[in-house]
Parts: C-alpha cells; sequence; structure tokens
C-alpha cells in the first residue's frame, strides 16, 4: 500500500480505511473563505457495499490500494463456491458465493471480472460482464395487440434470473441483456 495526499485523489480510487476497502465514487475540494482547506468524499465500501461521506483535512495522506481486473471464465458453482479459470494462465480458483456480485446473470462458459487487490493477491470480487448474451428458458407467450404502447412481460433466463423483456420475445430466442440494471437491450444477433 501507498501513502496518497488529498490533492492525489481521483474517482474510482481505492482507499484502506481502518482496514475496510472503499472506492471512491466523488470528491471535492472545498476552500473555504474562513478557516483551512479541507475533501470532502463520498466512497462506497468494496466488500460490504457500504456508502459513507468522510472530509479530509487538505494535505492529509491516506493508504491507497491498487486493484487490477483479470477476465477469468465461469465454470460451474456448487452452492458455496464458484470456480472460475483465468483466461491467460487456465489457473481454476474457487471464490465464496458472498464475494460474487449479480449471481443470477453468471452462465456457464461465460467471462466474468474478478477484481484482485494487487498488493496481497486476494480476489475481492467477482462480476459478470456488463453486457451478456443468454438464451430465455421460459417467458409466457406474447398476444398482439394487447397494448397500444409495446409492453412487457417476465422471462426466466438460462442463468436463473429474470428480466422484463418485450411480447415479441420466444423461449429459445437469445437476448442481449444490462447485469447492472437487469433490462433487456436487444435481440442477440
Amino acid at each position: 500500500m501507498s501513502k496518497v495526499s488529498t490533492s492525489d485523489f481521483r474517482n474510482g480510487m481505492v482507499l484502506d480505511l481502518d482496514g475496510e476497502l472503499y472506492s471512491i465514487t466523488e470528491f471535492q475540494h472545498v476552500k473555504p473563505g474562513k478557516g483551512p482547506a479541507f475533501v470532502r468524499t463520498k466512497l462506497k465500501g468494496i466488500m460490504n457495499g457500504k456508502n459513507i461521506d468522510k472530509t479530509w483535512r487538505s494535505g492529509e495522506n491516506a493508504e491507497a490500494v491498487r486493484i487490477e481486473q483479470h477476465e477469468y471464465q465461469y465454470l460451474y458453482n456448487d452452492g458455496q463456491l464458484f470456480y472460475l479459470m483465468h483466461n491467460e494462465t487456465y489457473e481454476q480458483v474457487p471464490v465464496n458465493a458472498s464475494q460474487v456480485e449479480r449471481k443470477g446473470f453468471f452462465v456457464e462458459g461465460q467471462d466474468c471480472n474478478v477484481m484482485v487487490n494487487a498488493d496481497e493477491e486476494s480476489i475481492l470480487y467477482a462480476e459478470p460482464k456488463d453486457h451478456i448474451e443468454v438464451t430465455v428458458e421460459k417467458t409466457d407467450p406474447g398476444v398482439r395487440g394487447d397494448t397500444a404502447q409495446g409492453g412487457s412481460k417476465p422471462a426466466t433466463l438460462e442463468s436463473g434470473a429474470t428480466v422484463q423483456v418485450p411480447l415479441f420475445i420466444n423461449e429459445g430466442e437469445k437476448i442481449k441483456v444490462d447485469t447492472r440494471t437487469a433490462e433487456y437491450i436487444e435481440r442477440a444477433k
């Protein structure tokens, strides 16, 4: 870990605060008319997901942590562990289910992102790609003329997640989904 000054803060930088890792989502340098300058930050916990606000004196130092993103392939899970394979070294790594984000969008054989603490070589968490292509396993047939504006219906995907899709989507079709918002994007090409 390295020390960084508040003047070096950037969005996305990861800081170690009392053993917990937090990512800077917003920061603002404030120079009031009276008194010393300070930096106001909004932080999001990497492991715990908590959002906190913290104010720093200008020039104060913090512990920065170097985070790297690696691409892995999702193999399978046994309920407790998700098994991932590094795309370059082919090393297989088990990851606790508690360290996996958006579990419902993991499809066997698809790539996912794994965040690694580069200083300690430890896996922080795994998450699916932002946009994935999946097959619709189960959905009700759409009826023409139901709505004037289009409309949507629930569809269960091969990964187990449920998303809202347009009425014209049928079972067995491949669609593209945004995993961050669980929204349908388009039919897969």
